[in-house]
């Protein structure tokens, strides 16, 4: 079965295009696309440091550009997935009545990290410790989409 998978950050510029790109890399398969629950950046391209990470790890994030999340992405995508808890706030807040979308963290495929969010490394400048987690989760949605 193909999916279509909506990674959530909040800017977008960071945490999810690197999620995207991850998932993308690893299961071609899929449709995949990323948004910021704020608008700052959109249109912008993932921050510089994030790219050079996620190239360092033969993931490239070069063709991703920002969006905002929008209420019609719970009719576009079948699973949405934030980064952080506010981010599941801030997305839940946009549901349309009656939408089922599921709507996850991306550190519940991770338990095994005992992360309860993936870190943002435009503050925290930990660009390779998110990378690690987000690889992480993703294995663990590959299995959870697999099962």
């Amino acid at each position: 079965m193909t999916y279509r998978i909506l990674f959530v950050c909040l800017g977008n510029i960071c945490r999810s295009p690197a999620a995207e790109g991850v998932f993308r890399a690893r299961t071609p398969h899929h449709t995949t696309d990323s948004a910021g629950t704020s608008g700052w950046h959109i249109g912008d391209p993932p921050y510089g440091p994030m790219q050079a990470a996620a190239r360092a790890r033969d993931f490239d994030l070069s063709d991703l550009r920002a969006r905002q999340f929008v209420a019609d992405d719970f009719d576009r995508f079948d699973l949405i997935i934030g980064m952080d808890a506010e981010n599941i706030v801030n997305i839940e807040a946009l549901r349309p009545s009656g939408s089922e979308t599921p709507v996850h963290l991306l550190t519940d495929f991770a338990p095994h990290t005992g992360a309860d969010h993936v870190p943002d490394p435009y503050y925290t400048r930990d660009f390779d410790g998110a990378l690690d987690l987000i690889e992480a989760a993703v294995e663990g949605l590959e299995r959870h989409l697999q099962a």
